[in-house]
């Protein structure tokens, strides 16, 4: 119910946390999952305390409960542990402070939990957070690596005398974080950004050792696995052993099974880049005097044949052949020239034999009519007509008399 205040009429702040108590109290009894972070348990007293805290959004909240409710559940819950809690909230007016007082406890069990995480696994799975396209290649040799991990834990050694084992010159920019408890997933997250966050960093590492279910329980917590898909950073996750498979590994950009294993591919052997850098260069040293080699057989072969030896050996014969031929055309020629002016004396010898030429010679002539006809008998010419006497020496004018 909405209630009617103004800046001239406006509700004490005890009476605003007297209607929030009064809101409270109608709110009934819920049931609410947490981490118990705090535990109070002071002989005699009646009552337990206990601090109750989410670790995806780092709330806390009191909770009190009688002695005998605790006890059902005192030989398998500590601190740190995970509880659903059946309780009803309640709001202290004079301090304006929430509790909760607990009714019934429960501890969440790992079979329960792994149900929780399978569910969760689907529903980040289906956002495609896990996808293999969204993987990120590692650098080759990167110059500096930044390390999330627990202080002084064996992890962070692994990592970083593996590494400086295998490439001495790799830098490091460690983060030294709480890897299980409370505390875990908030300073984990944050020493992700922050390495994120530098440029020099080139791909990140959140080792861990290993541990019960509920240890790595932060390593499958969902801000975290956000967190790493919204790197822009290649991140590695290396969290306890082979078997473990927490959230972090499917969101990651490479999962190693431990943190020697992440130290092995992250950084490169040098001790194995330089053999393979020895071997490639006999291999290519190999190909080039092959190459060589080959083409010196060649050259040695062209060299040998005859026309590279006495390149003048093969002119010389083809001078010699053209001269021959030479010869032999301007013989050919002379003889045909030969054969043709014998043809044309013999013609021209027949040629004047028969011309009509010779005939008038011996002096006989050629009677021609106007018309250039040869007068062949009496008959063809007329009494009177003029006709042309072709002579040796010339022509003259006859006519006829009958």
């Amino acid at each position: 119910m909405a209630l009617n205040t103004s800046a001239e009429a406006p509700l004490p702040v005890g009476e605003v946390s007297r209607l929030i108590g009064g809101w409270i109290d109608r709110l009934g009894a819920v049931w609410v999952e947490g981490q118990i972070t705090q535990l109070s348990r002071r002989p005699g007293a009646g009552v337990v305390f206990l601090t109750l805290r989410d670790p995806s959004h780092d709330i806390s909240v009191g909770v009190t409960c009688y002695r005998q409710v605790f006890d059902a559940v005192a030989d398998v819950v500590s601190e740190g542990a995970r509880v659903v809690v059946h309780c009803k909230p309640e709001w202290y007016a004079p301090r304006g402070q929430l509790s909760l007082r607990a009714a019934e406890i429960k501890p969440v069990g790992v079979g329960e939990l792994l149900a929780r995480l399978e569910q969760l696994k689907k529903s980040l799975a289906r956002e495609g957070l896990f996808a293999p396209e969204r993987k990120k290649p590692l650098p080759f040799l990167p110059q500096l690596i930044g390390l999330v991990c627990g202080r002084a834990s064996a992890a962070e050694r692994d990592v970083l005398e593996n590494a400086r084992h295998r490439w001495p010159a790799v830098r490091f920019e460690v983060r030294n974080v709480p890897v299980q408890g409370v505390h875990a997933v908030p300073q984990v997250v944050q020493a992700v950004k922050e390495l994120d966050a530098l440029d020099d960093v080139d791909v990140i590492i959140v080792a861990r050792g290993g541990g019960s279910v509920e240890d790595l329980l932060p390593f499958s917590d969902e801000q975290l696995v956000r967190a790493v898909a919204a790197c822009r950073t290649p991140v590695v996750s290396a969290i306890g052993h082979e078997p473990d498979n927490p959230l972090l590994d499917h969101v990651a950009d490479l999962r190693a099974s431990t943190p020697t294993d992440a130290a092995k591919k992250v950084v490169p052997d040098v001790g194995e880049e330089y053999e393979r850098v020895r071997m490639l260069r006999d291999r290519a040293r190999r190909c080039v005097q092959g190459l060589l080699d080959r083409e010196e057989r060649g050259l040695a072969h062209a060299l040998a044949r005859p026309s590279i030896q006495d390149p003048h050996r093969m002119l010389d014969a083809r001078a010699e052949e053209v001269t021959a031929l030479l010869e032999r055309g301007r013989r050919t020629l002379r003889h045909q020239l030969d054969r043709a002016d014998s043809e044309l004396t013999h013609t021209h010898a027949r040629v004047v034999a028969l011309s009509p030429a010779a005939t008038l010679k011996r002096g006989y002539a050629v009677l021609q009519r106007a018309d250039g006809h040869a007068v062949r008998g009496p008959d063809e010419v007329e009494a009177g007509e003029a006709l042309r006497a072709r002579v040796s020496e010339g022509e003259f004018t006859v006519r006829v008399d009958v």
